[in-house]
């Protein structure tokens, strides 16, 4: 008998690369982890793993495996879903993932009331940039999530998980009080190319959409201050050091030298997004928290 714990974490381990990452990501020690590959491989008689310096690799019986259980996992995971009743009361744990102004914004109150609501449904959260989330909602060590991505610059979907628009997020330019752009009713790219700026570091969605905002200039503008914390940048702002780009989703009260004033052409506008598994769509507490994140964004 093929067990399914042993071929996850077969599949763990392919999708991290070593098995102390795989580990990690299943919250086992290595040694677990190695005890259930070993126990795979004598189950099906067939060698799984090769060392390869310091991490291993899939042999070709080890990839064939992992191709087959991960067909397994997700027939395994869909027939779970649909033997429960349509109304069944949602129990559990569920792995939400989602970004950071969500978690202010949304996840923590949603989390506060489910707990009154449902006490026998647990949720675990995790913050993540948008890909990341999408990638451990596939990979299934998220059971859905809270994304977003900047109208102009996508985030691309692979066809095992399903989405739905909840709600749409905007951003405005924070300035300092001081400043000449504070009285005006809206700003473009063009009024603030030759602003001092504070923005998110490269590779993180915001600044994709940050340099995709002055595709249009003739460059874009100087960053001074790399801050991922839209907290921390607010407070740059602040301090008159330089003007930054916020969305309203979790930014709370501003400081009373603090102003925020609108972007036009393009209006900087973020679609947030659950995403699940196709599998899991007929799972209680997945559909339930679906519906209590619609309700939100509302």
């Amino acid at each position: 008998m093929i067990d399914l714990a042993a071929v996850d974490a077969l599949l763990a381990v392919e999708r991290t690369g070593t098995v102390h990452a795989a580990a990690r990501d299943l919250g086992y020690t290595p040694s677990a982890v190695s005890q259930q590959v070993k126990r795979l491989e004598r189950d099906l008689g067939a060698r799984l793993l090769d060392r390869e310096g310091r991490g291993v690799v899939l042999t070709a019986a080890g990839r064939r495996v992992v191709e087959e259980g991960r067909l397994l996992r997700e027939q395994v995971e869909s027939l779970r879903a649909r033997l429960h009743d349509a109304g069944a009361r949602p129990t559990g744990t569920v792995r939400l993932g989602s970004f950071s102004t969500a978690v202010r914004g949304v996840v923590a109150p949603l989390v506060a009331a489910v707990r009154q609501d449902v006490p026998d449904l647990r949720l675990v959260v995790e913050e993540a940039e948008p890909w990341d989330a999408v990638a451990a909602v596939a990979a299934g060590t998220l059971d859905l999530a809270l994304v977003h991505h900047w109208e102009g610059v996508g985030l691309a979907l692979p066809p095992s998980l399903r989405a739905e628009e909840l709600f749409r997020d905007e951003a405005d330019v924070l300035v300092h009080r001081s400043s000449p752009l504070a009285g005006r009713s809206a700003l473009t790219p063009a009024d603030l190319v030759d602003e001092t700026w504070v923005c998110t570091p490269d590779g993180t969605i915001c600044y994709e959409w940050f340099c995709h905002m002055f595709a249009r200039e003739p460059r874009v503008p100087r960053i001074d201050f790399r801050c991922l914390e839209f907290a921390s940048q607010v407070e740059v702002v602040a301090q008159g050091l330089a003007v930054a780009l916020v969305p309203r989703l979790g930014r709370g009260p501003l400081p009373a030298d603090v102003v925020a004033v609108p972007v036009r052409e393009p209006v900087p506008t973020r679609p947030v997004t659950v995403v699940w598994r196709a599998t899991m769509t007929d799972a209680p507490a997945v559909r339930y928290l679906r519906e209590r994140l619609r309700a939100a964004g509302r």
